[in-house]
């Protein structure tokens, strides 16, 4: 599979506070989408869960769907119960033919909580990895055997938020498990992205492109703001999170360190709709990508 870049609706209408964008329309979002030039979208919650209706949905706009965000809790239940929760999405992605499953475990994550600051984020018992690491390893072969790759999704305020903590969960996890790589969430989370990249690419089977306002960064961390007050920003001003080429990271280093990569690159560039218009930077992220793309020699 060639690369191809795609995008999360989460720039038109925010997942964990759907008030954020709530009036956009999934039309307007996909028809956007195509205009910036996307080829495929991931899942969001205004999209339908019923591989028909998803595809009718999606065949105006010529879009493929990619994959879609599944919340685990394998800290608290075992394979066999996790796979029977996640049955349903897992099904439908394989009637909509996508190759990949977005995996993160949120039994204790606080990324949604407003309430509470970055700061109290869960951390991993160092004796903990080792179950962890063994549970999503089972998933990870069984949706493999069914032709989807899960692919762990790190995240600011979950178990999996550090360049350590990205270790540790590769190290207790075997070769079923891959990474994606979310070049937003390591730059915050402390990480360079781009010897993440090189340090597990032969494990990287999917990669998430949103950018940071590295001055928005230190004063989260300095104000020990919540993710979500991060992410929608302070008053008017904007928020941590932007579109590749609006911020401190560098995508053709990321890219030179993934050779032979093949798959999608996505935009994830979770913002507030009313505050950054989602076309603009959607436009002004998928020219950035290209760019670098071609600067890294993968397009």
């Amino acid at each position: 599979m060639p690369i191809r870049i795609g995008a999360n609706p989460i720039g038109w209408s925010n997942d964990d506070l759907q008030e954020i964008g709530g009036a956009t329309s999934l039309e307007t979002c996909l028809d956007e989408a195509r205009e910036a030039g996307f080829e495929g979208m991931e899942l969001g919650h205004k999209f339908p869960r019923e591989p028909a209706a998803l595809k009718a949905a999606l065949a105006p706009f010529g879009m493929a769907c990619i994959s879609g965000w599944y919340s685990a809790e394998l800290l608290l239940r075992d394979a066999d119960e996790e796979m029977a929760q996640l049955r349903p999405h897992l099904d439908l992605l394989k009637a909509m033919g996508s190759n990949v499953l977005v995996f993160a475990e949120t039994s204790n994550a606080i990324h949604g909580d407003r309430g509470k600051p970055l700061s109290q984020r869960p951390v991993m018992a160092a004796g903990d990895w080792a179950q962890f690491g063994r549970r999503i390893t089972e998933v990870a072969e069984r949706t493999l055997s069914e032709g989807v790759r899960l692919v762990y999704h790190h995240h600011m305020g979950t178990i999996v938020e550090s360049e350590a903590d990205i270790d540790a969960f590769m190290a207790a996890t075997g070769p079923a498990v891959h990474l994606l790589l979310d070049t937003g969430h390591a730059s915050w989370g402390g990480a360079d992205p781009a010897a993440l990249a090189a340090r597990y690419r032969d494990r990287i089977s999917h990669v998430h492109a949103k950018d940071v306002r590295e001055s928005v960064m230190e004063q989260a961390k300095a104000g020990s703001w919540s993710f979500l007050d991060a992410v929608l920003g302070q008053g008017s001003d904007l928020g941590v999170y932007t579109v590749p080429g609006d911020g401190m990271v560098d995508y053709p280093a990321v890219f030179r360190a993934l050779p032979g990569y093949s798959g999608w690159v996505v935009v994830e560039a979770e913002q507030d709709p009313e505050k950054a218009h989602p076309l603009t930077y959607a436009k002004r992220g998928v020219a950035h990508l290209r760019l670098s793309l071609k600067e890294a020699g993968l397009a």
